[in-house]
């Protein structure tokens, strides 16, 4: 069984027992969150749909930390005019541990 859920802005694809990173999340370590914005979940093939959610239907998780991710780098440059500029940032994610889908 999975679902496609969608968790600050970005649609994630969510399995049962399954370790996801998120954009940062408000709620403290160790709560459970909700989301009921589900809009694809398959139960050993039946495929429900939403339009754009369904409704009544929601995904449990509970809140494992918050960490900051990978180093990305940002690298410009004009070619011929000595213009180099290097840059970087680390994004703040959250760690969920799906429970179940409802």
């Amino acid at each position: 069984m999975y679902a496609i859920v969608e968790i600050a802005g970005k649609q994630f694809k969510v399995a049962q027992d399954q370790k996801i990173f998120v954009n940062r999340l408000q709620n403290e370590e160790g709560s459970e969150v909700a989301f009921d914005t589900v809009m694809l979940k398959d139960n050993e093939g039946k495929i429900e749909v939403g339009k754009p959610y369904i409704a009544g239907s929601s995904v449990k998780a509970t809140v494992l930390k918050h960490l900051k991710g990978d180093k990305v780098l940002v690298f410009k440059k004009i070619r011929r005019k000595g213009y180099q500029k290097m840059n970087g940032h680390r994004d703040y994610l959250t760690q969920l541990q799906i429970n179940s889908i409802s």
